[in-house]
């Protein structure tokens, strides 16, 4: 257990690298700007799958570790304890003298047999294992047992904890997520190529992903607008909802989505994620021939919706291609210390600020980010004064780019949904797993194991006692009680079983009032 324990912990460190650094499973845009922006160590820590750590072999092997040591713990354990529950409770000591909460109870007009049916009996009644012997003549002992359900919690957390490492192993190997944006207005179809990420396990065929067609009619946003509202409430979303039609294959139904109120396809579940503003531009030539018209999403950066983004006009009319980066801002304010930001993440006054490019927007055919624009190949245009062009424009304005290359016009402004399309088959199980491990724990942590021992003795065997309505024999209970592990409460269970053996025998309590030699007879 000290191995398995050890290499949870290893396995807790070892997941630390992946929230330090970007994930390729993640985000495989920002490990390329790590990559741009640390020329030197980028490749150190791509050698050693510091990109890629939940899929790393080193990541795996602890991961196999740590599931072979449970399983080594959990086999002998198990058939230690299926051996404890067929085996009776152990004898009774021969000497109790040192055990905890031992004492001697005196009991008068009882036979001993009687006193030792009435300790079994007080034992099944409280559901202990039970025990009776008569070693000697004169002589009955009595073993009570109580706990084992102690060990059953241990063993059940532990196995829970094998579930749970299968459980995320099924979800990794068979899983997939994949993320989309769409803008209002229009619709989405499932396909492999129409996702804008997707992740899938090694044994996904993404040709098997669930079809479905989602058209997103209006996203609604409000934000707090009371300045009083609190601290910090001020420009906080308060409600978020998507009105989208939504067909499986078995018709198209209106549906309203919401945050962590997710839609079921084939298995996989789409949930609503976030939200942001996605400007419309349109370019057209000098001669006034339409180039480009797009609603491009932008990415939020802060709590007021400042948002970058690009736009790529691919057919510009030239032999080179021209490119739109900036900022969207819903509340637009432009300081010398912050310059351009938004104030505001609702539509109080919308603006876009660009700067614009020219030259190959792709170069050499690589794959990148909607969101931003790669200039390596690329030159910012000058104006008349040979400064670099700045754009700022409202909806309906227009700007003319220089040189005669016809102009940008910012049509309107929509919202746009993000997405999260995923399937976990281990999520289930996982969660299955953890509460039964949870229950396990807690039993573990609250029943105590413990063993108590009664020893009647008739002590005064043949000799006559006078109680003015016969004779008795004066028998002698001896009793202690012993725990698995600490325990300083053991001597308080001794206590509630003589309470409950005084209550059948008829006896007045131990701390009731009596006479000094009358407590002397009853109990040493």
């Amino acid at each position: 257990m000290r191995t398995a324990l050890l290499l949870l912990m290893l396995l807790a460190v070892a997941a630390v690298p992946g929230s330090i650094w970007p994930q390729r499973s993640v985000d495989a845009a920002a490990v390329d700007r790590y990559e741009q922006d640390h020329p030197d160590l980028a490749p150190v820590l791509d050698a050693l799958q510091l990109f890629d750590v939940y899929s790393s072999p080193w990541f795996a092997a602890i991961y196999l570790l740590l599931f072979t040591s449970l399983v080594g713990c959990i086999l002998p354990r198990t058939r230690v304890y299926l051996r404890g529950w067929r085996q009776r409770p152990p004898s009774v000591p021969r000497r109790m003298t040192r055990m905890p909460g031992n004492r001697v109870l005196a009991v008068d007009s009882r036979d001993a047999d009687d006193v030792a049916d009435t300790i079994a009996s007080m034992g099944r009644a409280r559901r202990y294992r039970v025990r009776e012997e008569s070693p000697r003549q004169d002589v009955r002992e009595v073993s009570l047992e109580t706990g084992m359900l102690r060990e059953l919690g241990n063993l059940v957390f532990h196995t829970s904890l094998v579930g749970v490492l299968i459980s995320v192993a099924v979800g990794y190997l068979f899983g997939w997520r994949a993320e989309v944006l769409v803008v209002e207005g229009e619709e989405f179809t499932s396909s492999n190529g129409r996702f804008d990420t997707l992740n899938a396990g090694p044994w996904v065929d993404t040709r098997d992903l669930p079809a479905f067609r989602l058209a997103v009619d209006a996203v609604d946003v409000e934000f707090e607008t009371n300045a009083d509202a609190g601290p910090g409430q001020f420009g906080q979303p308060r409600f978020f909802e998507v009105d989208a039609r939504f067909d499986d294959g078995d018709g198209e139904e209106a549906q309203k989505l919401r945050v962590n109120s997710p839609l079921s396809v084939g298995g996989a579940r789409i949930y609503l994620l976030g939200n942001g503003y996605a400007p419309q531009v349109s370019v057209r030539d000098a001669e006034g021939e339409l180039l480009y018209r797009e609603a491009s999403p932008m990415l939020v950066q802060d709590n007021q919706y400042t948002s970058s983004g690009a736009f790529k006009i691919s057919a510009s009319g030239t032999d080179s291609q021209v490119g739109l980066a900036g900022l969207f801002l819903p509340t637009q304010a432009i300081t010398a210390d912050r310059g351009p930001h938004s104030t505001f993440p609702g539509l109080a006054d919308p603006a876009l600020v660009m700067t614009a490019w020219e030259g190959t927007l792709f170069p050499g055919g690589r794959p990148q980010s909607v969101f931003t624009l790669q200039t390596d190949q690329m030159e910012q245009l000058q104006g008349q004064d040979d400064t670099p062009v700045r754009i700022f424009l409202r909806p309906g304005e227009t700007f003319q780019l220089p040189g005669d290359r016809g102009e940008v016009a910012f049509e309107e402004v929509k919202r746009f949904a993000g997405l999260s399309v995923r399937h976990d088959p281990g999520q289930i199980p996982a969660l299955v797993f953890s509460m039964v491990g949870l229950a396990g724990l807690i039993l573990s942590l609250t029943v105590r194991r413990r063993r108590y021992f009664f020893r009647v003795t008739d002590g005064t065997a043949g000799a006559q006692v006078s109680t003015g309505q016969g004779a008795a024999h004066r028998i002698e209970v001896d009793m202690a009680g012993l725990a698995k592990g600490h325990d300083p409460t053991v001597s308080d269970g001794v206590d509630q079983l003589e309470k409950d053996l005084r209550a059948r025998l008829g006896l007045p309590a131990a701390d009731d009032t009596a006479p000094a030699d009358q407590n002397n007879e009853e109990t040493r």
